[in-house]
């Protein structure tokens, strides 16, 4: 008799989100089959932390703790963190239940850090802004890199559109500083810092056969090595 064939392993990636505007971007990355996404958008903390002044940096960690250990008791493989100021306030030894965590600026610093000369990275959402450069600076010193040469900059009322679900005007805005960006200084890579702003990078790049850094494209790889080491 012949034994009962092994069924196919499966992983699923749980995805925690601080909008639900990113899970298609997720959802578009060419991944290994038998790999699931599993979505979790919780908007919530950073609205607190714009508006409630007695909320503490250790409540929001907390937060993001608890939001973390409940989707890796949900029966996640893996998890991946797509919100910039979450990755800031997540101190991985306080979780209980352990999974590998991959945050989504890390193989994105890696492709920065990789470049040598003045860059420009485009922020929308201001808040932003601080941690993922602390962040940034953190990761090229711990790899030997040089300090990237970055000017910021932010685009603070095209975050507004996007919140409201104005898409195509998001896009039409951030297209438009990108263009400017490169009619400046054209020899100057230009990236985008955030998820949202993926669509219009690709954009930009299709008419002005300029590429644009965004952290979609490096992810891919990322996962890629995740999926590797987990033995699906």
């Amino acid at each position: 008799m012949r034994p009962a064939e092994e069924a196919p392993r499966k992983l699923t990636v749980a995805c925690l989100h601080a909008h639900e505007s990113n899970i298609a971007y997720i959802d578009r990355l060419r991944v290994p089959d038998g790999l699931s996404w599993a979505h979790y958008v919780d908007p919530g903390l950073i609205a607190r932390m714009g508006a409630d002044e007695s909320f503490t940096a250790g409540q929001a960690e907390a937060h993001v703790v608890r939001q973390l250990e409940w989707m890796a008791n949900a029966g996640a493989d893996a998890i991946l963190i797509t919100c910039t100021n979450y990755i800031a306030l997540l101190e991985e030894e306080r979780l209980a239940v352990k999974r590998p965590i991959l945050k989504i600026d890390e193989p994105y610093f890696a492709e920065i850090c990789r470049r040598a000369g003045p860059q420009a990275l485009l922020f929308t959402n201001p808040a932003t802004v601080e941690g993922t450069m602390s962040r940034l600076y953190a990761y090229a010193e711990r790899g030997g890199y040089a300090r990237p040469q970055i000017e910021t900059v932010v685009l603070p009322e095209a975050f507004d559109l996007v919140m409201r679900g104005e898409k195509e005007a998001y896009h039409d805005a951030v297209q438009g500083e990108l263009n400017r960006l490169l009619n400046a200084d054209p020899a100057r890579p230009v990236s985008v810092a955030q998820l949202s702003m993926v669509d219009a990078a690709l954009r930009t790049e299709r008419d002005r056969g300029a590429p644009i850094g965004h952290p979609l494209r490096p992810l891919e790889g990322a996962i890629s090595e995740l999926v590797r080491a987990l033995g699906l």
